[in-house]
C-alpha cells in the first residue's frame, strides 16, 4: 500500500512540472545557503585554527615594556625590560616544557647577487620545541651553535627561494651585515600568521650569534621577546600567574607599580577566536535557515492550492473505501518528496557554491558531512512540518460536497 501511494504521489508531482519546480525552489535555495554558510564558517575556524596551532601548543609571549620620554610612549619591545637571564629563571619554574628568548631584527641578507629583507630571528634550541617547528633539510640547531656563537643560520622556505631559487641550499654561504654565514637548514613551511605575514620569510640564528654580531642594541643581553611553552594546558592559568610574579620580582616591581612587560597567552587568544568563528558560522547559519522556513511556507501554499484543484478527485477516493489516513497520507508524502528534492538539490547547490568561493576567493571552505546530513533532514522534516496543514485539510473533506464540488 506505502509503495503505491508513494508512486502515485511521484504522479501528482509530475503532472504539474514547472509548479512542483518553483515549490521546491524555495528549498533549493534554503538548503544550499545553508550549506554554503557553514561550510564557509567552518573553513573560517579551521583557517584560524591552524594559524594558532602554527604558533605551537600551550605557548606564552612575553614582551618587553614601553619607554615613556617627555610624555610619548614608545610601542612594546622598545625598553629593556626582559634579559636572557629572565629566560633561564623562568625555566626553572613547575609545569615549564621550553623556553627560548628572542632577539629578532629586520635586516638584508645577501647571496651571490641576490638580496632580500627579512626577519632574522636570534633563538636558541628550543624555539622549535615551542614553536613546534621542524627542520625539514639539514640539521636542527643545538646546544654547541648557542654556547659557541656559531655563524649558522636556519631559512624559512620563502627566504631560501627568494635568495637561492629552487637549488639545495644546505651547505651554502651568505652574509648578513656583511657577517659571512653558513645555511644549515630549511625549514618545514608554516604558513601565514594570524595577522597575515608569511611565517615561512624568515632567517634564524643562535641567540648568541645575533647578540654578538647582528643586534643593534646598546643593553648587553636583553632581549624584546620570551616564548615559553607549558607542559600541558591544564597547568597554564596557574602557571601565569607563576610567570607573572616571577618577573615582577625579579625586576623589584612594587605592588603599586605596573608590569613592565606584556604577557600573551596564547590559549585564550585561540580560545577567543575559535568562540568568535564558532559564533559567526551559528550566525551565518541562522541567517540561511531563513530561507529554509521561506521555502517550507511555500510548500504548504502551493499543497493548499493542490487540495483545492484535487477535492472531487478526494471525493471519489473516499467515496470508493479510501480511509481519511490514506487522504493524509498521500498529501504529506507529495509534500515530503518535493522537499527531499529540493533538499537534494539545495544540497548540490550548496557544495558547488562552496568549492567555487573556494577556487574564485582563495578561502578555506570545510564541506562537513555532518551538515549536509542535518540540512537534508530538516528539509525533510519542514516538508512533514508544513504539508501537514494541507494534508489534513484534504482528509477531513466530506465526501458528499468534495464530489459536488465545482
Amino acid at each position: 500500500m506505502f509503495w503505491a501511494m508513494l508512486l502515485e504521489a511521484i504522479r501528482a508531482i509530475a503532472a504539474n512540472r514547472m509548479r512542483s519546480f518553483l515549490t521546491m525552489l524555495g528549498m533549493v535555495i534554503g538548503v544550499g545557503a545553508v550549506v554554503l554558510m557553514l561550510a564557509v564558517g567552518e573553513g573560517t575556524r579551521v583557517t584560524i585554527k591552524k594559524q594558532v596551532d602554527a604558533l605551537g601548543t600551550n605557548v606564552f609571549i612575553i614582551l618587553a615594556g614601553f619607554q615613556s620620554t617627555s610624555g610619548a610612549r614608545t610601542g612594546s619591545g622598545s625598553s629593556p625590560t626582559l634579559t636572557v637571564n629572565d629566560a633561564q629563571a623562568l625555566s626553572e619554574l613547575e609545569g615549564v616544557n621550553a623556553v627560548s628568548p628572542v632577539a629578532n631584527n629586520y635586516l638584508q641578507l645577501v647571496a651571490g647577487g641576490q638580496n632580500w629583507n627579512t626577519m632574522v630571528m636570534g633563538v636558541n634550541q628550543e624555539f622549535f620545541t615551542v614553536r613546534s617547528w621542524e627542520v625539514e633539510l639539514g640539521r636542527p640547531m643545538d646546544e654547541l651553535d648557542v654556547q659557541g656563537a656559531s655563524r649558522s643560520v636556519w631559512l624559512g622556505q620563502s627566504t631560501a627561494k627568494e635568495l637561492f631559487g629552487n637549488i639545495d641550499v644546505v651547505g651554502r654561504s651568505m652574509r648578513l651585515k656583511n657577517v659571512p654565514f653558513t645555511v644549515e637548514g630549511i625549514l618545514a613551511s608554516k604558513g601565514q600568521s594570524l595577522d597575515g605575514r608569511d611565517q615561512d620569510d624568515t632567517a634564524i640564528v643562535p641567540l648568541t650569534t645575533s647578540l654578538r654580531y647582528l643586534a643593534g642594541n646598546q643593553f648587553r643581553g636583553s632581549i624584546r621577546m620570551l616564548m615559553l611553552q607549558a607542559k600541558s594546558a591544564e597547568v597554564m592559568a596557574t602557571l601565569e600567574q607563576d610567570i607573572r610574579q616571577l618577573l615582577r620580582d625579579r625586576h623589584h616591581l612594587t605592588p603599586d607599580q605596573d608590569d613592565d612587560f606584556f604577557l600573551n597567552n596564547l590559549s585564550a587568544v585561540m580560545a577567543s577566536a575559535e568562540a568568535t568563528a564558532k559564533a559567526m558560522t551559528l550566525l551565518l547559519g541562522a541567517i540561511a535557515s531563513v530561507s529554509l522556513a521561506v521555502g517550507g511556507i511555500g510548500i504548504m501554499n502551493i499543497m493548499l492550492v493542490s487540495v483545492t484543484e484535487r477535492t472531487r478527485e478526494i471525493g471519489v477516493r473516499l467515496a470508493i473505501g479510501a480511509r481519511r489516513m490514506d487522504i493524509l497520507t498521500q498529501f504529506i508524502l507529495e509534500a515530503i518528496l518535493v522537499s527531499l528534492t529540493g533538499g537534494l538539490l539545495g544540497l548540490i547547490l550548496g557544495g558547488g557554491g562552496a568549492l567555487l568561493v573556494q577556487a574564485v576567493w582563495r578561502t578555506s571552505v570545510v564541506i562537513s558531512p555532518t551538515s549536509m546530513v542535518l540540512s537534508f533532514s530538516v528539509s525533510a522534516g519542514i516538508g512533514l512540518f508544513f504539508g501537514f496543514y494541507p494534508a489534513w485539510k484534504a482528509a477531513r473533506q466530506n465526501p458528499i460536497e468534495a464530489l459536488y464540488f465545482q
